[in-house]
């Protein structure tokens, strides 16, 4: 079997292509999905920690009714919130730190559908308040019922 130049420099070209295809794929942000209400301020700051700690990419969707959003998403009453993303395929709910969703996404707990912090507690991610802070729960949920995934004092 004999290579001529052109076929060297072919198939060199091909696995360029393939070796720079896996690294922009490799490199690219995570994009996920918020869904919020026009009228609430709190949920661009949340974002905005999402972006900064887990360098993602959050797109912002406002056209569709909260109550829509959750009921679909199958968002449980008492863990309301004020916004609601889809990331990588779980549902996040609230101000749920982004080293809470990270570690969702890289354990995959089994049965989890997502994760939700009720509410707007002081001093979680968005809802930092000059110093003040509540206690709060990162609640996992699913098939399963709701199981505490993280606390914050």
């Amino acid at each position: 079997m004999t290579f001529s130049a052109r076929t060297f420099a072919r198939s060199g070209a091909i696995g360029f292509a393939v070796f720079l295809a896996a690294c922009t794929s490799a490199t690219q942000a995570a994009t996920y999905v918020m869904f919020r209400d026009p009228g609430c301020g709190c949920c661009h700051q949340w974002a905005d920690h999402v972006r900064g700690q887990m360098q993602a990419e959050v797109q912002t969707r406002e056209d569709v009714p909260m109550a829509q959003v959750k009921a679909q998403m199958g968002v449980p009453g008492d863990l309301v919130s004020c916004h609601t993303m889809e990331a990588d395929g779980y549902v996040i709910e609230g101000h749920v730190p982004a080293s809470d969703i990270a570690r969702l996404l890289r354990e995959r707990p089994e049965g989890v559908r997502g994760l939700a912090v009720a509410g707007m507690p002081l001093g979680s991610p968005g809802m930092e308040m000059g110093g003040r802070s509540q206690p709060y729960q990162v609640i996992a949920f699913g098939d399963f019922g709701q199981r505490v995934f993280a606390s914050y004092e």
